[in-house]
């Protein structure tokens, strides 16, 4: 067990892009004796055609539930609609609930400059709620939580602005990462014509290359911080 128990919370726009992003980073800490989660804003159940969005939900959850355990990380789904995520105060009181019920100290999610609104609106959302979650004096069934720890993970539709400055090592459990990240059928290729697989196995590889680790993933911190490589997140 860690000396200094902390806790992880990852919130992807869909089902899947919290572990693709930050799978390994979850992974590395749950071996590590620290406590980690995961939000879904969406299941992003309208990627398939051959499913109706309803079909493919059903589908997707259970994929998330079944990574979510391969990373030992708590799951927590939201009920918006896949490409209708809206960027608004309902959305941000929801997550906002749910940091005050888990207590993370560190929230990862994905940078804003992104080709899916989705996303954009997860990068805003995840945010607001962090403020809204820290002030006392918005009065929610649950009592505030400072979670003051923020970055922005890597994914290949989030590219515009995004300058990795932290780079962590998850050569030991990779092998984790890319089975959680298998639970779901859109990676193994067979639902997306997108090679999920292959994208983030050579994504690993190169930042591990520029790093200098076997495997590694790469973060943004907010501006201001500092630039970093480490075998652990720098503060965590």
């Amino acid at each position: 067990m860690a000396e200094r128990q902390i806790h992880i919370m990852v919130v992807g726009a869909h089902a899947a892009d919290a572990e693709l992003m930050a799978g390994g980073l979850l992974a590395k800490y749950h071996k590590m004796g620290h406590k980690t989660s995961i939000v879904h804003m969406t299941l992003g159940e309208k990627g398939n055609r051959n499913l109706t969005p309803d079909e493919y939900a059903r589908q997707k959850r259970k994929e998330a539930e079944a990574a979510a355990k391969v990373l030992g990380a708590d799951v927590y789904f939201l009920p918006y609609k896949d490409a209708e995520l809206p960027n608004d105060d309902e959305a941000a009181y929801a997550l906002c609930d749910i940091i005050r019920l888990a207590k993370p100290n560190l929230l990862v999610t994905h940078w804003e400059g992104s080709i899916h609104k989705d996303h954009t609106n997860t990068s805003l959302i995840t945010r607001t709620a962090q403020f809204y979650a820290a002030l006392p004096t918005i009065q929610r069934e649950l009592p505030a939580h400072g979670c003051w720890g923020l970055a922005y993970a890597e994914n290949w539709e989030d590219p515009k602005g995004f300058t990795p400055d932290t780079y962590v090592d998850i050569s030991d459990v990779y092998n984790t990462y890319i089975e959680a990240a298998m639970q779901y059928e859109m990676v193994s290729g067979k639902i997306s014509s997108f090679r999920y697989k292959d994208y983030y196995e050579a994504l690993t590889t190169t930042r591990g290359c520029l790093s200098g680790f076997n495997k590694a993933q790469c973060f943004m911190m907010p501006e201001g911080a500092l630039v970093r490589k480490s075998d652990r997140f720098p503060g965590y």
